[in-house]
């Protein structure tokens, strides 16, 4: 079977979030499941940078404002097309924007262009590669969807991933005259989305199915709660709609074999973790004792519940825990973060950054993690916590809630606590869950219990892999049919 994926980010070339590390693991644990998936991904300067070896296997005399090629690129594992448009990939700052966090003011031209690229090579432009499926990922590819809807490629089988729907590419009518479309998919059940133009919206209205990262979210945005204006168009297509919980890369996130690790250790040698315990003492200016300590890595955003976090701090600290802040974000939060910090010296620190090294060591030193998020599609820290013996302590929504086994008395006593689940999403429920969270940490062997309990857990891709296989197989047998 052959799959194109089409997305804007693979790990380890170009990421920005969670969804780079699926579209980078799914297509190596695809492989082993008898599914060959190539990826078609954006030539951003690190991409091309790296693509020393590459050959062009389609030219675009003409392709959204300039000259453009698609090559075929071998790297990091993965089998890749490249789209090597500089007019439109070629800049400073991240893939986005600027390098002062400002969108590009042409981001409609740039992924609608590497959504037709998508749809072209579905058509079967490139000799000898016809894929079967064809797998777009959020709002920058979902427009691949709609392109092979009115080409080509309208009898090929497609899917829809959506990582989050807050992010919706939702542009003025006065673009579709560019987008290359017959003027028939100006319509409701086409591209048109409050007047204007919904990129991803168009691809959730063409796909043949449609994925969330994780069934409750799944669930979740069907109501208008979690919905941003999309639940009326996902309800009516509930029938294609699946969730299927992300996995991670096991050899990455090994506290065995980890590099950035002061110490490493397994589920069977917990105190091996001390060394890493005291780097993040070391790094964050925390006093040295036998508090636990809970830690945070996040986008400092109002989406991920970090102004929950914020008003909670004095509280945390008051049931004696010490508090490790790793992100960055809204100036307004990483302002009352540092506030907090300097009212709290030696209970609460905070590095304002990103760190991906200095991220392993927390999760390999820290007692728990703290994930307050106010909608989480699936969420991959947590699976980190889980994966170190790193306990989470997550509000009970989206992916937070399909894969916490929450420590009330009953999942302790038998035996399958992996974290602590708390709702509302508020500073009194996220307050009441640190002192269940101190309560444990109290009684060693119930701690260690539930530390060893995460850690033997399947968090590989395997069992989503299948998943995925399983709903492939079910689209060609539609076409088929």
């Amino acid at each position: 079977m052959q799959v194109l994926s089409v997305t804007p980010e693979i790990f380890p070339l170009i990421k920005t979030g969670g969804l780079a590390d699926v579209t980078g693991a799914l297509p190596v644990a695809l492989a082993a499941k008898g599914v060959t998936m190539r990826t078609l991904i954006p030539g951003f300067p690190t991409v091309m940078d790296a693509s020393k070896k590459k050959k062009a296997v389609y030219k675009y005399p003409l392709l959204q404002g300039g000259k453009a090629s698609v090559h075929s690129v071998q790297l990091a594992g993965l089998d890749l097309f490249v789209l090597d448009a500089p007019h439109l990939f070629d800049r400073p700052g991240g893939p986005y924007g600027n390098a002062a966090g400002a969108d590009w003011p042409d981001n409609w031209r740039r992924f609608a262009a590497l959504s037709q690229a998508g749809a072209d090579i579905a058509g079967g432009a490139i000799s000898g590669y016809m894929p079967d499926i064809v797998h777009a990922h959020d709002w920058q590819s979902a427009m691949t969807l709609a392109y092979m809807r009115y080409g080509k490629a309208v009898g090929t089988p497609s899917m829809m991933t959506v990582h989050n729907l807050a992010f919706q590419g939702q542009f003025g009518a006065g673009i579709f005259g560019e987008l290359g479309l017959p003027a028939a998919a100006m319509a409701l059940d086409g591209v048109e989305y409050y007047g204007g133009v919904g990129f991803l919206k168009a691809g959730l209205q063409a796909a043949w199915a449609i994925t969330t990262v994780s069934p409750t979210y799944a669930q979740e945005i069907r109501s208008p709660e979690f919905g941003m204006g999309l639940d009326g168009l996902i309800n009516m297509r509930s029938s294609d709609l699946y969730g299927i919980v992300n996995g991670i890369d096991t050899a990455i996130w090994n506290p065995e074999t980890d590099k950035h690790l002061v110490s490493n250790y397994t589920a069977a040698s917990l105190k091996a973790r001390a060394p890493n315990r005291a780097a993040v003492e070391d790094r964050f200016g925390l006093d040295r004792d036998g508090s636990p300590i809970v830690c945070v890595v996040s986008r400092l955003t109002w989406q991920k519940g970090m102004d929950i976090l914020a008003t909670a701090v004095d509280g945390i600290v008051a049931t004696g825990a010490r508090l490790a802040i790793l992100g960055s974000g809204d100036a307004g939060l990483e302002g009352a973060l540092l506030a907090a910090a300097a009212r709290h010296r030696g209970r609460i620190g905070v590095v304002v950054g990103y760190d991906e090294g200095l991220s392993h060591v927390m999760q390999g030193g820290c007692d728990a993690i703290i994930i307050p998020s106010r909608f989480e599609p699936c969420g991959l820290t947590q699976l980190y916590g889980l994966r170190y013996g790193c306990v989470p302590v997550v509000a009970r929504t989206g992916g937070l809630a399909d894969t916490i086994i929450d420590a009330n008395e009953a999942a302790i006593a038998a035996g399958v606590a992996t974290g602590f689940q708390f709702a509302p999403n508020d500073g009194a429920a996220l307050l009441h869950a640190i002192r269940r969270l101190a309560e444990a940490h109290a009684s060693p062997a119930t701690f260690e219990a539930i530390q060893r309990q995460g850690m033997k857990t399947d968090l590989s891709w395997d069992r989503s892999a299948d998943k995925y296989v399983e709903l492939y197989r079910l689209l060609l047998s539609k076409r088929v049919a």
